[in-house]
């Protein structure tokens, strides 16, 4: 943000404008906002304000809180997700994919089998590409198979850059030199080549909502995102996830996250984790 923006925009949250926003921000997203954390809200939300024309917290907080307000909170919430992500963060976990998860995967799809893979939490699309990518490196003719990577996100903005694919050159620093023949560069930018964008989908999806999706995963990516969350929608999430996994099916999480005992996953590598038995066989909900 600019200095000037900074001057220019409206004056701090009070202390109950900020537990107000707080409220909706958990309830809508179980996302955890302190007392702490108002320069970031202010930072966060006052383009919103001037985009607005409103001159305060206490007027956006009753456009929100209306019943029209419902996509101006939406939007409150994407400007208050933080959403950072680049291609292949974590390689131990794309080398684990490679080398453990996917290649009975593989095998079933050459067989005419399915593979269905989550990346929760997508952000601008990196870490979706990243995972076709490894896929492609095992199996150079993705889109003529079974398999399909669902993308999904809370924030319509950075869909928005997933779905267009276009990145700067200098992002793909991160691919490795083998699998870099799926990606194009031009002299205006770069990204991913036709056969990955073919198995990949961008959906909007609150984690905190009902899911729509009827089958199961045998690999869900969602990291950096529960971090966000108090305690309890943790677990709730991994709960669900537990259940809308395959048999045995992989979860992949951030490096400052871990699962709980007592939840049906076991850990196969650093922050990775595969569902126990046959605890995959309750309904997703």
């Amino acid at each position: 943000m600019k200095r000037s923006d900074t001057l220019a925009g409206p004056p701090p949250p009070t202390p109950a404008e900020l537990a107000q926003i707080a409220r909706i921000a958990h309830d809508e997203a179980g996302l955890v906002i302190g007392p702490s954390k108002t320069t970031l809200v202010q930072s966060r939300l006052a383009r919103r304000l001037r985009a607005l024309d409103l001159p305060d917290y206490g007027r956006y907080l009753a456009l929100v809180t209306a019943p029209e307000g419902q996509d101006e909170r939406r939007r409150m919430i994407s400007a208050l997700t933080t959403n950072v992500s680049q291609f292949f963060r974590e390689p131990h976990h794309f080398a684990l994919l490679r080398d453990r998860v996917l290649p009975p995967l593989v095998a079933r799809a050459r067989s005419g089998g399915r593979i269905r893979i989550w990346s929760a939490g997508c952000a601008a699309g990196q870490e979706a590409f990243s995972i076709a990518a490894t896929l492609a490196g095992l199996l150079p003719d993705p889109d003529r198979h079974d398999i399909r990577i669902l993308a999904t996100d809370i924030d319509p903005h950075v869909l928005a850059l997933a779905r267009a694919a276009s990145y700067d050159a200098a992002d793909l620093a991160p691919v490795p030199p083998d699998l870099r023949r799926w990606f194009e560069t031009t002299d205006g930018g770069a990204g991913p080549g036709r056969s990955l964008r073919e198995i990949v989908s961008f959906r909007e999806l609150n984690l905190h909502a009902p899911w729509p999706m009827a089958g199961r995963f045998d690999v869900i990516f969602c990291r950096n995102v529960t971090i966000y969350f108090d305690v309890e929608a943790q677990h709730r999430l991994w709960q669900r996830f537990a259940t809308a996994l395959s048999p045995e099916g992989w979860l992949f999480i951030g490096h400052s996250e871990r699962i709980p005992a007592g939840l049906p996953f076991h850990s196969v590598g650093v922050t990775a984790y595969r569902l126990s038995g046959a605890a995959g066989q309750t309904p997703c909900r």
